[in-house]
């Protein structure tokens, strides 16, 4: 609760400073920048996730290996799996590290925008950001002038979303996972994940149109800094073999 009060007092002072600049787009624009220097200082966690995504990849082999060797024993495998990641330095869940980190940000989002209290009378070109789409398509419709702001922020998000998906599925085309033979559970599913993960950043457009608008502001920024993010920090090797998105420290 404490985090949650903080919060929302700097997202108040913060749109208090931008309003003699953006007006009555002030909170709107707040929360833009709150949701960028937060992404900015979450960086060195993505770095970090990033790093554990290359080591992760470069110990598939070995993982395949383990999954052939107790393919009858998931315990053991789950144990032997385990054992590898934890010589190679390597956590598994290393890459939600920066999205459990975001979260309290979005809840405070939703949460002073949600009821109409405290965020009423704050707007971003005019649409309320305690409204939702279902309140702009009533006023004024798809094309209207609150329609119109939602129009914008669905475009960005299928943009981003279908850059997503398509740097998805080249990385999975250059390294694809083994085939699973039906024998190996675990590589079964870890197949159809990788189907299915690229179509997941799609729904943050559902996202988009049932929060409120402040929130809704939250998760395009964030999932925009999302994927230009992992662009730079997933840029091919240089030809001199060091990488140099993350350099070694």
């Amino acid at each position: 609760m404490h985090v949650f009060a903080t919060l929302g007092a700097f997202l108040s002072h913060l749109a208090d400073a931008l309003v003699p600049l953006f007006g009555a787009s002030a909170t709107g624009v707040a929360i833009i920048l709150l949701t960028l220097g937060v992404r900015l200082a979450l960086h060195p966690l993505a770095r970090s996730a990033a790093r554990g995504e290359r080591a992760r990849t470069a110990l598939a082999p070995e993982v395949q290996k383990l999954r052939k060797r107790h393919k009858n024993d998931p315990e053991r495998l789950m144990r032997a799996t385990s054992e590898l990641y934890a010589e190679a330095g390597v956590s598994p869940w290393g890459g939600i590290l920066p999205l459990l980190a975001q979260l309290p940000v979005f809840f405070v989002m939703y949460r002073l925008f949600s009821t109409g209290s405290s965020g009423e009378g704050h707007a971003l070109l005019g649409a309320p950001l305690t409204g939702r789409w279902a309140d702009a398509l009533g006023h004024g419709g798809v094309t209207g002038p609150h329609g119109l702001v939602y129009l914008g922020l669905f475009a960005l998000v299928a943009a981003v979303a279908t850059w997503t998906y398509t740097r998805a599925r080249k990385a999975a085309a250059a390294a694809p996972l083994p085939a699973a033979d039906g024998t190996d559970p675990a590589a079964a599913m870890m197949a159809k994940a990788a189907k299915v993960a690229p179509l997941l950043s799609f729904g943050t457009l559902v996202t988009v149109a049932v929060v409120p608008l402040a929130a809704a502001l939250y998760v395009v920024t964030s999932t925009t800094w999302t994927a230009v993010e992992r662009a730079f920090l997933h840029r091919p090797r240089t030809p001199e073999g060091t990488d140099g998105a993350i350099p070694a420290t």
